[in-house]
Formats: structure tokens, C-alpha cells, sequence
């Protein structure tokens, strides 16, 4: 993946500034790297469905930021991303302390990014996959 702005990284701890609902529920981004995107979120009440799981909505939420920001870090200086597209699968509840989303980018594009991402809960140190996503990230 070859970043169209080599101030990527720069650019996206500005923007993550402005990143109100990030900042809401509590998740970071560990790693930025071209095409490539880390974070991690501690799970607390607020994440949780009636069940006392990680309500599917937020899931989705941090598997999009993710691969939101491993399209926007190929970008050019003038360009952003929006999600065109969005489908995942969950494979298992979430339940335990942490969540940890990656996301990539599986082919750069002109006009869209095509994109993938995982969610693993971390339960008693041990991670374990609970969701994947691919996603467009359409370039405007």
C-alpha cells in the first residue's frame, strides 16, 4: 500500500481530535500505520446489550472506524472517506475486559478502498476473534 500524503500519521492524530463518539465510548487507536489501523477499547456498561454482552452496534462501530482509518491513511491530502459499505459477521459473544479492532485495507483504489476488520474481546488476557468486516471506503 503506497499512502498518497507521507504526513499520514500526522494527519490522523489531528483528525482524531474531532473524533467526538470515538472519545464517548472510550476507544484509542494503538497503531497507525499505512494502510493498517489498531485499537483498543475497555469494555464497561454503557457497551453492553440487556444479555450483559457487548451490544452488536458498537462492534460494528469500532470494525468501521478501523477500516475507516487504515482507507484514509492512503489518501490524498485533499481527499477524505466515507463508508459506502458495510457488512459483518459476528461469530461469537462478546464478553470480557477489553475489545481490540484491526482493520486494513485490501485494495487501494481511485475512488474506493476496499477494506477488511476484526474484532477480538480479550477475556483473562486471552484474545479471541468475535467479528470480522469488509467494508468500501468510497474517497471524496
Amino acid at each position: 500500500m503506497k499512502p498518497l500524503n507521507p504526513d499520514f500519521k500526522q494527519r490522523i492524530l489531528k483528525h482524531l481530535t474531532k473524533q467526538e463518539f470515538m472519545h464517548h465510548i472510550g476507544f484509542n487507536l494503538d497503531v497507525i500505520e499505512a494502510g493498517r489501523i489498531e485499537g483498543r477499547m475497555p469494555i464497561a456498561q454503557q457497551h453492553l446489550q440487556q444479555a450483559g454482552l457487548v451490544h452488536g452496534g458498537v462492534i460494528a462501530t469500532l470494525a468501521d472506524i478501523v477500516a475507516g482509518f487504515a482507507a484514509y491513511s492512503l489518501v490524498d491530502v485533499h481527499e477524505k472517506v466515507v463508508t459506502g459499505e458495510l457488512k459483518i459477521s459476528y461469530l461469537r459473544a462478546g464478553q470480557g475486559d477489553d475489545l481490540i479492532a484491526k482493520g486494513w485495507v485490501i485494495k487501494q483504489g481511485c475512488k474506493i478502498n476496499f477494506c477488511e476488520a476484526e474484532v477480538y474481546v480479550v477475556a483473562n488476557g486471552i484474545q479471541k476473534l468475535i467479528a470480522k468486516a469488509t467494508t468500501s471506503m468510497v474517497i471524496i
